[in-house]
Protein backbone atom coordinates (compact mmCIF):
# COMPACT_ATOMS: atom_id res chain seq x y z
CA UNK A 1 0.00 0.00 0.00
CA UNK A 2 1.16 3.33 -0.66
CA UNK A 3 -0.16 7.11 -0.35
CA UNK A 4 1.08 10.69 -2.00
CA UNK A 5 0.82 13.84 0.77
CA UNK A 6 2.95 16.42 -1.27
CA UNK A 7 3.96 17.40 -5.06
CA UNK A 8 6.46 20.33 -6.65
CA UNK A 9 7.05 19.57 -10.33
CA UNK A 10 7.63 16.44 -10.76
CA UNK A 11 7.94 15.13 -7.23
CA UNK A 12 5.91 13.67 -4.81
CA UNK A 13 5.95 12.62 -1.85
CA UNK A 14 4.49 10.21 0.65
CA UNK A 15 4.99 6.42 2.22
CA UNK A 16 4.68 3.04 1.38
CA UNK A 17 4.71 -0.50 3.28
CA UNK A 18 4.51 -4.10 2.12
CA UNK A 19 6.72 -7.26 1.84
CA UNK A 20 10.24 -5.48 1.33
CA UNK A 21 9.28 -2.97 4.21
CA UNK A 22 8.80 -5.65 6.53
CA UNK A 23 5.54 -3.90 6.96
CA UNK A 24 6.86 -0.87 8.37
CA UNK A 25 5.93 2.77 6.78
CA UNK A 26 8.76 4.04 4.44
CA UNK A 27 8.82 7.39 3.60
CA UNK A 28 8.65 7.41 -0.92
CA UNK A 29 9.83 10.09 -3.05
CA UNK A 30 7.93 9.49 -6.67
CA UNK A 31 9.34 11.66 -9.92
CA UNK A 32 6.54 10.94 -12.11
CA UNK A 33 5.92 7.25 -12.65
CA UNK A 34 5.68 4.31 -10.14
CA UNK A 35 9.44 3.02 -11.68
CA UNK A 36 11.04 6.22 -10.20
CA UNK A 37 10.36 5.11 -6.49
CA UNK A 38 13.05 6.53 -4.22
CA UNK A 39 12.90 4.77 -0.55
CA UNK A 40 13.50 7.55 1.47
CA UNK A 41 13.58 5.47 4.71
CA UNK A 42 17.25 6.51 6.45
CA UNK A 43 19.55 3.80 8.28
CA UNK A 44 18.84 3.08 11.52
CA UNK A 45 15.21 4.44 10.98
CA UNK A 46 12.26 1.69 11.56
CA UNK A 47 9.60 3.67 9.81
CA UNK A 48 9.34 7.09 8.19
CA UNK A 49 6.40 8.89 6.33
CA UNK A 50 6.66 12.31 4.06
CA UNK A 51 4.43 14.36 3.81
CA UNK A 52 5.77 17.71 2.10
CA UNK A 53 7.95 18.43 -0.91
CA UNK A 54 9.79 21.37 -2.90
CA UNK A 55 12.95 22.50 -4.29
CA UNK A 56 14.44 19.09 -4.32
CA UNK A 57 13.69 18.98 -0.58
CA UNK A 58 11.32 16.39 1.20
CA UNK A 59 9.87 16.22 4.60
CA UNK A 60 8.42 14.62 6.99
CA UNK A 61 9.57 12.32 10.27
CA UNK A 62 10.81 9.11 11.08
CA UNK A 63 11.07 6.89 14.16
CA UNK A 64 13.75 4.68 15.31
CA UNK A 65 16.04 3.49 18.27
CA UNK A 66 16.02 6.87 20.42
CA UNK A 67 13.86 8.69 18.75
CA UNK A 68 11.14 9.15 21.70
CA UNK A 69 7.83 9.81 19.42
CA UNK A 70 9.69 10.42 16.19
CA UNK A 71 12.05 13.20 14.53
CA UNK A 72 10.83 15.74 11.75
CA UNK A 73 13.11 15.12 8.86
CA UNK A 74 14.34 17.08 5.99
CA UNK A 75 15.49 14.76 2.82
CA UNK A 76 17.67 16.08 -0.11
CA UNK A 77 16.55 13.19 -2.61
CA UNK A 78 17.75 10.44 -0.70
CA UNK A 79 18.08 8.25 2.18
CA UNK A 80 21.59 9.27 2.74
CA UNK A 81 20.66 12.83 2.48
CA UNK A 82 18.84 13.77 5.50
CA UNK A 83 19.34 15.93 8.42
CA UNK A 84 17.56 15.40 11.35
CA UNK A 85 15.36 18.38 12.77
CA UNK A 86 14.41 17.57 15.78
CA UNK A 87 15.55 20.09 17.99
CA UNK A 88 17.35 20.15 21.15
CA UNK A 89 15.17 18.98 24.42
CA UNK A 90 12.53 18.12 22.27
CA UNK A 91 11.54 14.38 22.45
CA UNK A 92 8.82 14.18 19.41
CA UNK A 93 8.62 16.59 16.41
CA UNK A 94 6.99 16.11 12.69
CA UNK A 95 7.55 18.10 9.71
CA UNK A 96 5.32 18.78 7.41
CA UNK A 97 5.62 21.08 4.98
CA UNK A 98 8.33 23.13 2.91
CA UNK A 99 9.13 25.43 0.52
CA UNK A 100 11.86 28.38 0.30
CA UNK A 101 14.23 26.51 2.49
CA UNK A 102 12.07 26.85 5.31
CA UNK A 103 10.52 23.66 6.87
CA UNK A 104 7.04 23.82 8.97
CA UNK A 105 5.56 21.18 11.60
CA UNK A 106 5.54 20.33 15.35
CA UNK A 107 7.46 19.43 18.70
CA UNK A 108 6.97 18.69 22.11
CA UNK A 109 9.22 18.05 25.28
CA UNK A 110 9.81 19.41 28.94
CA UNK A 111 10.20 22.88 27.94
CA UNK A 112 6.72 22.96 26.17
CA UNK A 113 4.97 21.00 29.09
CA UNK A 114 4.80 17.96 26.70
CA UNK A 115 2.65 19.93 24.21
CA UNK A 116 2.74 20.45 20.66
CA UNK A 117 4.25 23.52 19.79
CA UNK A 118 4.17 24.75 16.02
CA UNK A 119 7.60 24.99 14.77
CA UNK A 120 9.04 26.39 11.89
CA UNK A 121 13.22 25.62 10.48
CA UNK A 122 15.50 27.07 8.08
CA UNK A 123 17.26 23.42 6.76
CA UNK A 124 18.73 22.52 10.91
CA UNK A 125 17.50 21.44 14.12
CA UNK A 126 19.41 24.88 15.67
CA UNK A 127 17.67 26.79 13.36
CA UNK A 128 14.23 26.14 14.65
CA UNK A 129 11.93 28.86 15.89
CA UNK A 130 8.99 28.33 18.49
CA UNK A 131 6.21 29.81 16.56
CA UNK A 132 3.74 28.95 20.01
CA UNK A 133 3.11 32.59 21.37
CA UNK A 134 2.86 33.11 24.83
CA UNK A 135 0.68 36.41 24.19
CA UNK A 136 -2.38 34.19 22.62
CA UNK A 137 -2.01 31.96 25.54
CA UNK A 138 -1.82 28.80 23.72
CA UNK A 139 -1.60 25.20 24.81
CA UNK A 140 -1.30 23.54 22.01
CA UNK A 141 -0.43 24.37 18.59
CA UNK A 142 0.84 22.85 15.03
CA UNK A 143 2.06 24.16 11.88
CA UNK A 144 1.26 22.74 8.30
CA UNK A 145 2.20 24.61 5.50
CA UNK A 146 4.87 27.85 4.54
CA UNK A 147 5.11 30.46 1.62
CA UNK A 148 6.64 33.52 0.71
CA UNK A 149 7.51 33.67 4.56
CA UNK A 150 4.39 32.81 6.23
CA UNK A 151 2.66 30.01 8.12
CA UNK A 152 -0.24 28.58 8.47
CA UNK A 153 -1.85 25.95 10.92
CA UNK A 154 -3.99 26.05 14.17
CA UNK A 155 -3.69 26.61 17.97
CA UNK A 156 -5.78 25.74 20.85
CA UNK A 157 -6.46 28.76 23.21
CA UNK A 158 -6.75 27.94 26.85
CA UNK A 159 -9.97 29.73 27.21
CA UNK A 160 -11.80 28.14 23.79
CA UNK A 161 -10.32 24.56 24.28
CA UNK A 162 -11.04 24.11 20.49
CA UNK A 163 -8.60 24.69 17.55
CA UNK A 164 -8.63 27.90 15.84
CA UNK A 165 -7.07 28.78 12.30
CA UNK A 166 -3.56 30.75 12.57
CA UNK A 167 -1.30 32.95 10.60
CA UNK A 168 2.30 33.45 11.27
CA UNK A 169 4.86 35.65 9.48
CA UNK A 170 8.35 33.81 10.79
CA UNK A 171 7.90 34.40 14.81
CA UNK A 172 5.77 33.68 17.45
CA UNK A 173 4.66 37.15 17.88
CA UNK A 174 3.52 38.23 14.92
CA UNK A 175 0.37 35.39 15.28
CA UNK A 176 -2.48 36.17 13.05
CA UNK A 177 -5.78 34.44 14.45
CA UNK A 178 -7.92 33.66 11.19
CA UNK A 179 -10.97 31.96 13.15
CA UNK A 180 -13.71 33.19 11.45
CA UNK A 181 -17.12 34.42 13.23
CA UNK A 182 -19.72 31.90 13.68
CA UNK A 183 -17.30 28.55 13.94
CA UNK A 184 -16.29 26.39 16.60
CA UNK A 185 -13.30 24.85 15.20
CA UNK A 186 -10.91 26.02 12.32
CA UNK A 187 -7.77 25.04 11.15
CA UNK A 188 -5.83 26.60 7.96
CA UNK A 189 -4.17 23.93 6.15
CA UNK A 190 -2.03 25.71 3.53
CA UNK A 191 -0.58 28.95 2.16
CA UNK A 192 -0.27 30.63 -1.25
CA UNK A 193 0.48 33.98 -2.18
CA UNK A 194 -0.78 35.85 0.53
CA UNK A 195 -3.77 33.56 0.63
CA UNK A 196 -4.83 30.75 2.96
CA UNK A 197 -7.27 27.19 2.90
CA UNK A 198 -8.82 24.91 5.26
CA UNK A 199 -11.80 23.97 6.84
CA UNK A 200 -14.30 25.12 9.99
CA UNK A 201 -17.42 23.57 11.57
CA UNK A 202 -20.01 23.82 14.17
CA UNK A 203 -21.63 27.38 15.58
CA UNK A 204 -24.25 28.55 13.11
CA UNK A 205 -22.57 26.66 10.36
CA UNK A 206 -24.47 23.56 11.89
CA UNK A 207 -23.58 21.39 14.91
CA UNK A 208 -22.00 18.52 11.93
CA UNK A 209 -21.50 20.82 9.29
CA UNK A 210 -17.89 21.07 8.02
CA UNK A 211 -16.79 24.27 5.68
CA UNK A 212 -13.70 24.63 3.15
CA UNK A 213 -12.69 28.17 3.59
CA UNK A 214 -10.46 30.28 2.27
CA UNK A 215 -8.83 33.63 3.94
CA UNK A 216 -6.38 36.84 2.78
CA UNK A 217 -4.67 37.27 5.62
CA UNK A 218 -7.39 38.50 8.39
CA UNK A 219 -10.57 36.35 9.72
CA UNK A 220 -12.44 39.56 8.46
CA UNK A 221 -12.30 37.89 4.58
CA UNK A 222 -12.42 34.38 4.75
CA UNK A 223 -14.80 33.23 2.33
CA UNK A 224 -17.38 29.82 2.90
CA UNK A 225 -16.34 27.71 -0.25
CA UNK A 226 -19.29 25.69 0.56
CA UNK A 227 -21.72 28.31 -1.08
CA UNK A 228 -20.02 26.82 -4.63
CA UNK A 229 -20.36 23.22 -4.18
CA UNK A 230 -23.26 21.32 -6.31
CA UNK A 231 -26.62 20.46 -4.95
CA UNK A 232 -26.27 17.46 -2.86
CA UNK A 233 -22.79 18.52 -1.24
CA UNK A 234 -22.46 19.65 2.47
CA UNK A 235 -18.91 18.75 4.23
CA UNK A 236 -16.16 19.85 2.61
CA UNK A 237 -12.84 20.87 3.36
CA UNK A 238 -9.87 22.85 1.05
CA UNK A 239 -6.68 21.06 1.38
CA UNK A 240 -4.00 23.30 -0.96
CA UNK A 241 -4.08 25.43 -4.10
CA UNK A 242 -2.17 26.70 -6.91
CA UNK A 243 -0.01 29.91 -7.74
CA UNK A 244 -3.45 30.56 -10.33
CA UNK A 245 -5.46 30.28 -7.18
CA UNK A 246 -7.20 26.89 -7.86
CA UNK A 247 -8.22 25.16 -4.64
CA UNK A 248 -8.19 21.43 -4.47
CA UNK A 249 -10.12 19.95 -1.56
CA UNK A 250 -12.73 17.07 -0.45
CA UNK A 251 -16.69 17.55 -0.02
CA UNK A 252 -19.20 14.63 0.85
CA UNK A 253 -22.84 14.60 1.18
CA UNK A 254 -26.13 12.96 -0.10
CA UNK A 255 -25.00 13.03 -3.42
CA UNK A 256 -22.31 11.39 -2.90
CA UNK A 257 -23.43 8.76 -0.45
CA UNK A 258 -21.40 10.32 2.13
CA UNK A 259 -18.28 9.35 0.30
CA UNK A 260 -15.55 11.92 0.07
CA UNK A 261 -15.49 13.31 -3.53
CA UNK A 262 -12.47 15.13 -4.39
CA UNK A 263 -12.97 18.78 -5.68
CA UNK A 264 -11.34 21.50 -7.89
CA UNK A 265 -12.55 24.89 -7.28
CA UNK A 266 -11.69 27.42 -9.85
CA UNK A 267 -10.51 30.99 -9.87
CA UNK A 268 -12.72 32.85 -11.86
CA UNK A 269 -10.37 35.52 -12.89
CA UNK A 270 -6.63 36.04 -13.08
CA UNK A 271 -4.64 36.41 -9.81
CA UNK A 272 -2.51 39.60 -9.59
CA UNK A 273 1.30 38.50 -9.39
CA UNK A 274 2.99 38.58 -6.19
CA UNK A 275 4.86 41.51 -5.28
CA UNK A 276 8.73 41.13 -6.42
CA UNK A 277 7.90 38.51 -8.90
CA UNK A 278 6.07 35.02 -10.03
CA UNK A 279 4.10 32.89 -7.33
CA UNK A 280 5.36 29.22 -6.66
CA UNK A 281 3.14 26.98 -4.28
CA UNK A 282 3.36 23.59 -3.54
CA UNK A 283 0.49 21.14 -2.92
CA UNK A 284 0.66 19.21 0.36
CA UNK A 285 -1.51 18.11 3.25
Amino acid sequence: QSKVFGISGEERVGYGYGPITKGASHALLWRGSATTVVDLNPPGFVQSEAFGVSGGQQVGYGYGPGTGGGHALLWRGSAANIVDLNPPGFIQSQAFGASGGEQVGFGRGPSTGYHPHALLWHGSADSVVDLHGPGWSLVESQAFATSGGQQVGFGVNTGRGQPQALLWHGSADSVVNLHPGGFDESRALDICGGQQVGYGYGGSSGPSAVHALLWNGTPATVVDLNAFLPSGFQDAQALGFDAAGNIVGVAKGPASGGSPHAFLWKRNSPKPAAAGGSIRCDAQN
